[in-house]
């Protein structure tokens, strides 16, 4: 079985009165599909040998986009209103596509709101593409 191509993904955003997704752009990069649990370490009296180590909470670092900029601009409206204190939430999924375009994976976000905006870095002797990156923070990862 050969492993999935990290270069076909969407990224898919929920509308909060509708819950359909809204695939929102082709993204270059998608990073921060992560989750990480802290322990804490327990010592019991009497065992000497090892540590027990508990689970505590769960993080769930930011989701970072990046796509060359275009005419859409839903996303830099998004961050605007979280600027003006209009915070709002959105659902969302990375979604991993195979070779013929099929899903095959699909890591959903809950409640996400962007954080960070940079623009392009722009340079008049280049010829890259114009590159914005969205930062989401979001309340947790599931794959379904």
């Amino acid at each position: 079985m050969s492993p999935y191509a990290a270069f076909n993904f969407l990224v898919e955003l929920h509308s909060v009165t509708t819950m359909r997704g809204l695939v929102v752009g082709g993204f270059s990069e998608v990073s921060g599909l992560q989750a990480e649990t802290e322990t804490e370490d327990y010592h019991e009296g009497g065992v000497n040998n090892f540590v027990h180590r508990l689970p505590k909470a769960t993080k769930f670092p930011n989701l970072v986009l990046k796509r060359g900029i275009t005419d859409s601009f839903e996303l830099w409206v998004w961050h605007q209103r979280v600027i003006a204190g209009q915070i709002e939430r959105h659902n969302g999924s990375v979604i991993l596509l195979d070779n013929t375009y099929t899903e095959k994976w699909r890591w959903n976000f809950s409640d996400a709101y962007p954080v960070k905006w940079v623009g392009p870095d722009l340079k008049a002797d280049g010829n890259a593409v114009a590159i914005e990156t969205l930062e989401l923070a979001h309340n947790g990862l599931w794959k379904t």
